[in-house]
């Protein structure tokens, strides 16, 4: 278990991930320990007003520097990242951010001794020649992606500085992450969480995966849990030190228009792929993650009806209090 007295440092802090991580995390070791950083101030109030926030360009080794020294933090969650979809718009400025950003982490870590690094990996690090049921840990990973190259170099890195060095730097490989409280940034999943906003405002939604592409999926509160869960672990119980397979649901677009019918009848929904198909179609359809179910008791509580009926009830909920 980390010390809960530890300050911790969340780079990335107002993404889909980094702004429900980070009011977790405070909730945890309470607001001031938790700095939240990012290249642009956050839009969300509550991530603004509840703790520390630092703009911070993580290719900025000066700031990084300023910022250890200003708030000593023992732990460290790197989640700044260029996404599936918009790193293959500008391809090298994504392994630019991607792997300088880590670098940068890794190494200020190891200068500094903090504790601990999380790093995200993803199901993007896997490629066409993985075989795509039930992904093993260990198998073929030819990423055609440069955010998938990016996350298969980026997991070499964090488990060789863990080898060569002793830094504790623990990863989860994410499936698609569905969440109600901010808005995806640019990935090949994106579609499971727009999805639901144009159900709510009563739209047709135009889907750019075909109906029946199988992606692994899984909800925030599932994803917020693993992440805590991996890095409260003792360190003896972390195995895999490159990223961990992890999962909770696969379903395709029309199984989740489906899913959205019980609720909302009249929902409309077209297929019109595009170049996202193509990257859908390398990545996995369902994964094994009995590497971390075993080694630190991973446990999905969410399926897909389960998240549809929280989904639709919370935003439903945010839409009525912004009306206001």
């Amino acid at each position: 278990m980390a010390n809960t007295s530890d300050t911790v440092l969340v780079i990335g802090a107002c993404g889909q991930l980094g702004s429900e991580l980070t009011m977790e995390l405070r909730s945890i070791y309470g607001e001031a320990n938790v700095v939240a950083a990012d290249i642009a101030p956050p839009k969300q109030a509550d991530l603004r007003d509840s703790g520390p926030f630092e703009k911070v360009d993580v290719l900025d080794t000066n700031v990084l520097a300023e910022m250890y020294s200003k708030y000593k933090f023992k732990q460290i969650y790197h989640l700044a990242a260029v996404l599936s979809a918009t790193g293959e718009k500008n391809p090298k400025f994504a392994w630019k951010l991607n792997m300088d950003g880590l670098f940068n982490v890794l190494d200020l870590a190891l200068e500094h001794k903090v504790g601990r690094v999380y790093w995200p990996s993803s199901i993007a690090c896997f490629g066409p020649s993985t075989p795509r049921q039930n992904t093993p840990q260990q198998t073929i990973m030819d990423p055609n992606t440069v955010y998938g190259i990016s996350k298969q170099a980026g997991e070499r890195w964090c488990e060789y500085y863990f080898q060569k060095y002793g830094l504790d730097v623990r990863s989860l490989r994410y499936p698609g992450l569905i969440g109600y409280k901010a808005l995806p940034g640019g990935g090949t999943t994106d579609y499971a969480v727009d999805i639901y906003h144009k159900a709510l405002e009563g739209e047709t939604f135009e889907c750019f995966l075909s109906e029946d592409t199988y992606l692994p999926m899984m909800y925030m509160p599932d994803a917020l849990k693993a992440t805590i869960d991996l890095m409260h672990a003792p360190a003896e119980q972390i195995k895999v030190r490159d990223s961990y397979n992890l999962s909770a649901m696969s379903f395709s677009p029309k199984e989740v228009a489906a899913s959205i019918q019980k609720h909302i009848p009249d929902f409309e929904i077209v297929y019109k792929p595009d170049s996202r198909q193509q990257i859908a179609d390398s990545w996995p359809q369902s994964i094994d993650d009995s590497a971390a179910r075993q080694d630190w008791g991973w446990d999905p509580k969410y399926n897909l009806d389960v998240m549809t009926e929280d989904m639709l009830v919370n935003l439903k909920k945010m839409k009525e209090e912004h009306a206001v």
